[in-house]
């Protein structure tokens, strides 16, 4: 039996005419994504102005943190990015677009200024819920492999047409989250529109230069010493890389530089659990969080204040970059002996 894998599911189909009434012509839309926003939240970002602004709505794009510059090639004249003005660029707005968040908290300095706003607010995102997300509006499936795959079918239900420039955006926001399609969100779906994005301008090997092949060498010597931090407990499957305050200045290198080094120790052979320890300083460590198999990560950030999927997580806790690595390895281990 032949299956039409780009038929766009009910559920995101009812969900996406819920909001279309908000997409009118004349609106002036605000679309903010998490902070430190990755590929998938950068590629629906651009693809989704693109798509607003060729349909009569005026988008700007206003982020809680600057826009990474390793993809600053998805933006261009007709992407208005407002985010040095911080909330400023909320006040005027008619509707804000959320996406790739699922908890509110995750637009950081943005949130009150958005907990505030009276305008609609719509959320397009593959992560599990939360108990706050960012508006009422959600079209929302964990079963997609990005946000970006999500934002497709926004275009797909509406009609609109796919360029090649919306196309590329896209595809970065489902090359990056699916781990250069090697993850297990890389679904049969997943490459199928992934083909119609190829079919519509997007060239693989350009992409792969400018997302996995255009690293400063300030990069490489910063994965030199965190790699030389690792340690592994073979006997439960666990691994972890830790990364001091001050490494980012030290190789004049930004924090998108890190997107990945968690997945070196993740590829160790007998690794069910892997993470990764960023001191920011001032007594505040940020943790990554990978699995495979059937560790869940997600359920096991979420006893630190974080979340994401299954498979991937994060939080951000308090104190030193000792005592954090301590409390989580420890935690960690009793997991991975009690799920032996």
């Amino acid at each position: 039996m032949s299956i039409d894998l780009l038929t766009v599911p009910p559920a995101r189909r009812a969900a996406i005419d819920a909001i279309a009434p908000h997409l009118a012509s004349g609106r002036r839309v605000a679309i903010s994504t998490h902070l430190n926003a990755d590929g998938d939240g950068c590629g629906s970002e651009t693809a989704l102005a693109r798509m607003l602004a060729a349909h009569g709505l005026v988008p700007r794009i206003v982020n809680p943190t600057p826009w990474p510059e390793m993809f600053d090639f998805l933006l261009g004249d007709d992407v208005n990015d407002q985010t040095s003005r911080g909330s400023k660029a909320l006040r005027d707005i008619d509707l804000l677009i959320v996406l790739d968040i699922s908890d509110v908290k995750r637009l950081g300095v943005l949130t009150e200024s958005v907990r505030a706003l009276t305008v609609p607010k719509l959320v397009i995102d593959h992560h599990i819920d939360s108990d706050e997300p960012a508006g009422s509006f959600v079209v929302s499936d964990t079963s997609a492999c990005a946000t970006a795959e999500l934002v497709y079918d926004v275009a797909v239900v509406m009609g609109w047409t796919i360029t090649p420039d919306i196309a590329r955006s896209l595809y970065t926001g489902m090359l990056t989250d699916t781990g250069g399609f090697r993850f297990s969100n890389t679904s049969p779906r997943c490459l199928a529109v992934a083909a119609q994005l190829l079919a519509c301008g997007v060239d693989p090997e350009d992409m792969y230069t400018r997302i996995y092949a255009s690293a400063p060498a300030g990069r490489v010597r910063l994965m030199a010493d965190v790699l030389a931090t690792l340690q592994v407990d073979e006997a439960v499957g666990l691994s972890w890389l830790s990364m001091a305050p001050d490494a980012l200045e030290k190789h004049t290198v930004r924090a998108e530089d890190l997107d990945g080094i968690v997945e070196h120790a993740r590829s160790i052979a007998g690794t069910r659990m892997a993470l990764f320890f960023r001191d920011l300083g001032h007594a505040k460590v940020k943790v990554s969080f990978r699995s495979t198999g059937a560790t869940d990560v997600n359920a096991f950030a979420r006893q630190f204040g974080g979340g994401g999927h299954a498979k991937a997580a994060g939080a951000l806790l308090a104190g030193t970059l000792s005592e954090v690595r301590d409390q989580v390895v420890d935690a960690a281990r009793r997991l991975l002996r009690s799920t032996t």
